[in-house]
């Protein structure tokens, strides 16, 4: 269980990443990975809790990172 974390928070950082790198956001590049750490966690507790999963561990941080940067508001600023 403490690999599939650990897993996640490198995989959800990778997303945030390659999100400001490509220019999918424009939120800085901190602030990017820190949206999608928080949401990958988010949906690892979920997981958890409630047994729900979209697949994989992996794909479950990827698509979670993603949700949480579509959320999240900042994208609209500037």
């Amino acid at each position: 269980m403490f690999m599939i974390l650990m897993g996640t928070v490198v995989i959800a950082g990778i997303v945030g990443y390659v999100s400001e790198k490509t220019g999918f956001t424009h939120n800085g590049y901190l602030q990017s990975i820190i949206i999608c750490v928080g949401g990958a966690f988010l949906f690892y507790f979920v997981r958890i809790m409630f047994g729900i999963s979209f697949g994989p561990p992996g794909l479950d941080a990827v698509l979670s990172s993603i949700g949480a940067l579509i959320i999240v508001p900042t994208h609209w600023r500037r």
